[in-house]
């Protein structure tokens, strides 16, 4: 077994636990501290606070008009990548001798679920069926959790009974509850999925290096062209084992199902990742991803403690091969569910209770900081440059917000007499006014994306829903706080007391 040390965030050394909780106090610090400070200078210097609020929204102006255009540049290449042949190509870059036969590659593709009916689970092995990789050379396995039951072993029963035939091979798993050193998260279910495939692979006698692993939420449906695609970068990259390859998210499987809040809040994701593409240099793995299976081995699989496992794969792989890692972008879209639940208000509650299991991936930020100071190996450009985006990356999460919501407010509320006559307190709201109207750009932009990146609209869809689909915009500045800055600023907050959040699993529900 790989000896690759990594930090846990449960530890018995007094040192690396004082550290652990020092750096997982910080960002909760930083955050509660710029709040309070801001209300306290908005007292003692609204004038500070007025200029300060002045020069952020015109940040966050050019921001906005920076994210859009790499947005469109993103949806661009999706459009182009989606009508190439990529098995030609497959074949053409097979023909170099020195480079692995495309048809010696072998696709590993892992599916945990805990307690997905099979409605879920049903959609996601159909799109692997439909996708253009050929299936003998494909190894589905479907990774159930033993504390699930009679239930998954049921589910389990049906659906190897119905595809057990349709690949080269098909696996069914059941990870045992109570392992030591194991939390009750995906990450440990999906190791242990990844180590009985190391097994079967063993007894066949193939390659790690020529097998892609791909880990897929159970309401994954890949794009047809996403295995023959993935075949492709992969077998072009020069460092193939030094990437993740992250293809695009979308959450349209049921998309005109759900309602309009939780539609604003998944495309705006979706939006993210699109722009992130662009951009890889920052990207980290994210949802469904896929990487190299020897990469995989050598770093001992998913952390078995941590909930943000799709983040913390890419920075265990970072610190493995020294800061000489990367994400590549794949510009094909996997579809997946969106939050819906039985009533409104239980999918907007299932909605806060997702952004803020997404916002626990606060939870890197010390595991990060800890690995890069014990390896001396990384660059201390790389160390700062990455660290520096993380921490801030999370904590303008919260923050941004809230400070274009409220800021611009503070210091007449609270600057007093002598500040509300100046010319500065009378031109304010003016002032910030136009600079958000601007900014609306964007939010045009990104109402007329999502648009063509809608699926098709169901039978039963009238004119009324697909108005819907345009006015559910104006509700982006009205959600951005209670599920866009709170569930981070939740998640930090009980980060900072200790209070540490369990693996929650989104509820789906098929209408």
């Amino acid at each position: 077994m790989n000896k690759f040390y990594f930090p846990s965030p449960k530890t018995t050394n007094s040192k690396d636990f004082y550290l652990q909780r020092s750096i997982e106090m910080l960002p909760g610090i930083i955050t509660w501290s710029f709040l309070i400070l801001s209300i306290y200078l908005s007292f003692r210097l609204p004038l500070a606070i007025a200029i300060f609020i002045i020069i952020f929204d015109l940040y966050w102006m050019i921001k906005v008009f920076y994210i859009t255009v790499f947005m469109i540049f993103g949806y661009r290449r999706i459009k182009i990548w989606e009508k190439i042949d990529w098995i030609s190509k497959c074949e053409e870059i097979s023909k170099d001798e020195k480079n692995i036969n495309c048809r010696d590659i072998y696709h590993l593709v892992i599916i945990p679920t805990y307690k997905e009916g099979i409605e879920i689970l049903q959609p996601t092995l159909d799109s692997l069926i439909d996708s253009d990789q050929s299936k003998d050379r494909m190894i589905i396995v479907l990774a159930f959790e033993e504390r699930a039951g009679k239930g998954a072993m049921d589910r389990a029963k049906i659906l190897e009974e119905k595809y057990s035939n349709k690949f080269f091979s098909y696996l069914t798993t059941f990870h045992p509850d109570g392992i030591v050193g194991e939390a009750k998260v995906k990450g440990a279910n999906t190791s242990w999925a990844a180590e009985e495939a190391r097994i079967f692979l063993d007894e066949k006698g193939i390659k790690y290096e020529n097998v892609i692993v791909s880990t897929f939420d159970s309401d994954t449906c890949v794009h047809k062209k996403y295995f023959s695609c993935l075949t492709y970068q992969f077998l072009k990259n020069p460092k193939r084992h030094q990437s993740s390859y992250q293809p695009l998210p979308l959450y349209n499987n049921n998309i005109w199902q759900t309602n309009s809040v939780v539609r604003v809040i998944m495309v705006s994701s979706s939006f993210w990742q699109i722009m992130q593409s662009v951009r890889y240099n920052k990207m980290v793995t994210f949802s469904s991803h896929s990487m190299s299976f020897k990469t995989l081995v050598d770093i001992n699989y998913w952390p078995r403690d941590m909930i943000s496992d799709d983040s913390i794969i890419f920075w265990k792989c970072f610190v493995f091969y020294h800061g000489d890692y990367d994400v590549q972008p794949i510009f094909l879209t996997v579809s997946l569910d969106a939050v819906l639940d039985n009533s409104y208000l239980k999918t907007v509650i299932n909605q806060y209770k997702q952004q803020r299991r997404w916002a626990w991936g606060i939870e890197n930020v010390p595991i990060i900081y800890r690995a890069f100071l014990s390896n001396r190996k990384i660059s201390i450009k790389k160390k700062i440059i990455r660290s520096w985006e993380e921490l801030i990356g999370r904590i303008s999460w919260g923050l941004t917000p809230v400070i274009i919501a409220f800021f611009g407010w503070f210091p007449i509320w609270f600057g007093g007499d002598d500040f509300n006559q100046t010319v500065l307190a009378l031109n304010l709201p003016k002032v910030l006014g136009y600079l958000m109207t601007f900014a609306m750009l964007g939010l045009l932009t990104s109402m007329f994306m999502s648009l063509f990146l809608l699926p098709p609209p169901p039978r039963k869809a009238g004119i009324f829903k697909k108005i819907i689909m345009i006015l559910q915009w104006v509700l982006a500045p009205i959600v951005a706080i209670p599920l866009g800055a709170l569930p981070m600023i939740d998640a930090q907050t009980r980060m900072l007391f200790g209070k540490y959040m369990e693996f929650w699993v989104t509820k789906k529900v098929k209408k």
